[in-house]
């Protein structure tokens, strides 16, 4: 079942198993601040277990792309459209976030973007990307690194 992200009040729920569960809330609260504020859209997101299509989705780009299988589980995904762009985001056990970004007409904007949660490593298999620091109120200090997506999905 679907639940609203409230960024107002931080909630783990979903999360609780991550040891990194507040700062993965703080991470999900800010994605959900974002479209909120930007687009007008309400964040939600399913359990894992009702979101394998999402989860199908975001992993085929990431094996097909780069090469990159993540190890930790998947807790919770959402996949919406906004104006012209499809979003799917996973989160995971570990604490870390992906999100693809795909516009949908030809030639526009396509990419994967990882989000790392404050107090957790960089996993093994995302090794060879760089991670920009930005600060947030919500998620403390969010890592953040991504890849243009090259094919078509």
């Amino acid at each position: 079942m679907p639940h609203a992200v409230d960024f107002a009040t931080v909630s783990t729920a979903g999360l609780e198993s991550s040891p990194v569960a507040a700062a993965l809330a703080g991470l999900r609260a800010n994605e959900a601040r974002y479209f909120k504020n930007k687009y007008d859209h309400t964040f939600t997101v399913d359990p894992a277990s009702d979101a394998r299509q999402s989860i199908d989705w975001v992993t085929r780009i990431l094996e097909e792309e780069r090469g990159i299988v993540i190890a930790a589980p998947p807790l919770e995904a959402t996949e919406f459209q906004v104006e012209n762009i499809r979003m799917a985001y996973v989160f995971y056990e570990s604490g870390l976030s992906i999100n693809v970004m795909y516009t949908l007409e030809d030639g526009g904007k396509r990419a994967v973007g990882f989000k790392l949660s404050d107090g957790m490593e960089i996993p093994e298999e995302l090794g060879a990307f760089k991670f920009a620091r930005q600060k947030s109120k919500l998620a403390g200090t969010i890592r953040g690194s991504y890849f243009v997506i090259k094919n078509e999905y």
